[in-house]
């Protein structure tokens, strides 16, 4: 996983170290990873697979 990506937090975090979160880096492809483990696995979207997803979720 390259390290230049830029991960944003989900806005659903409550925004303390302990609060379960996702952060996504959104380039060519989306990485999704656990905000407290950012150097643990990544899962990784085609961007219409990441499109989908985010519509379904809406």
């Amino acid at each position: 996983m390259p390290q230049c990506r830029t991960w944003r937090k989900s806005t659903y975090s409550g925004g303390t170290i302990d609060d379960d979160c996702v952060e996504v880096s959104l380039a060519q492809d989306a990485l999704v990873r656990d905000s407290k483990n950012a150097t643990g696995p990544a899962l990784a979207f085609s961007t219409p697979a990441w499109r989908a997803l985010v519509n379904w979720l809406v």
